[in-house]
């Protein structure tokens, strides 16, 4: 049973937050969750437009007039989710470091759930997402939704269409069940989606295996072991789709989830050396970056 009883959501006051604040409150009537909205005050947020994503020279503080400025924004922000019933508070902090100050809060919160917006229009600033987004996928501890900018995704709220990849990790199982979830919250049809990584780097494995009737087994098996993830009291409300692919994870990914339209995409973060933990899994983070629409990672 999943339980979302805090979403910390983190803004910056660039164009991409509003859209993010949307997602949280959608999340938060679901769940009748308090919404905890964080601004860390830094030089760089007072420019114009603000930029969330890169490393500043520190300038000169912010005055009293721009911290109230900040505030009055923050609160006409969260109109709609108070109109809408739902609790919410406000925090500012003068750091100087967001990410680590996100981070803290949400442990000191104990979080169930971190929403935030990433940006870049496109090209390499889509790719590199940034210090912030980065530190803050690598090193939470809860669940992170993150939310590309409005002229980026065509993401429907409440969400109509939601894709769950599974390589049968405990990782994306624990994003399975989170995907049950939002699917019933939601009312949204489900696709569960397992990716062959194919074909491997052992050509020996290619030249032995990658046979018709190989992939005609594997595929059974793996559609069986999907299949036995739905239990009985999802069926009742819903009736997932369950789909097998070729290929490298990230990309037939993110194809699935432009094919069908989705709008969420929910995956485990599962790191196969040091690398790939470091960089919050290979997979997830292409997805991340590349995805046509908001991605819920969870670790574990």
């Amino acid at each position: 049973m999943v339980d979302i009883r805090r979403i910390l959501c983190p803004i910056d006051f660039s164009d991409t937050s509003p859209h993010a604040l949307e997602h949280a409150v959608a999340i938060a009537k679901w769940y009748e969750s308090r919404i905890t909205a964080l601004h860390v005050i830094h030089p760089a947020f007072l420019l114009e437009p603000p930029i969330l994503l890169a490393e500043f020279p520190k300038n000169e503080a912010p005055t009293e007039a721009d911290r109230q400025s900040l505030r009055e924004q923050l609160s006409a922000w969260l109109e709609s989710a108070n109109a809408a019933g739902l609790k919410t508070e406000m925090l500012f902090d003068e750091s100087g470091n967001p990410a680590s100050h996100i981070l803290e809060c949400a442990r000191s919160l104990q979080a169930d759930l971190i929403v935030m917006g990433t940006h870049g229009r496109g090209g390499f600033e889509r790719l590199m997402l940034g210090s912030v987004s980065e530190k803050v996928l690598r090193k939470a501890a809860c669940p992170v939704l993150t939310v590309p900018p409005p002229a980026l995704t065509a993401a429907k709220l409440p969400y109509t269409r939601l894709l769950c990849a599974v390589d049968f990790s405990e990782s994306s199982l624990a994003a399975l069940r989170f995907a049950f979830s939002i699917a019933e919250e939601s009312d949204a049809h489900l696709t569960i989606l397992h990716v062959f990584d194919w074909p491997p780097d052992e050509e020996l494995l290619v030249e032995r295996f990658d046979t018709p009737e190989f992939r005609r087994v594997a595929e059974e098996q793996a559609r069986g072991r999907l299949e036995a993830l739905v239990t009985d009291d999802v069926r009742t409300w819903c009736t997932p789709a369950t789909k097998v692919s070729y290929g490298k994870p990230y990309r037939e990914i993110l194809e699935s989830a432009e094919r069908e339209g989705a709008d969420l995409i929910v995956i485990g973060v599962r790191g196969r050396n040091p690398l790939d933990l470091m960089l919050f899994g290979s997979t997830t983070n292409q997805v991340v970056r590349r995805a046509p629409c908001p991605v819920l990672t969870l670790k574990h």
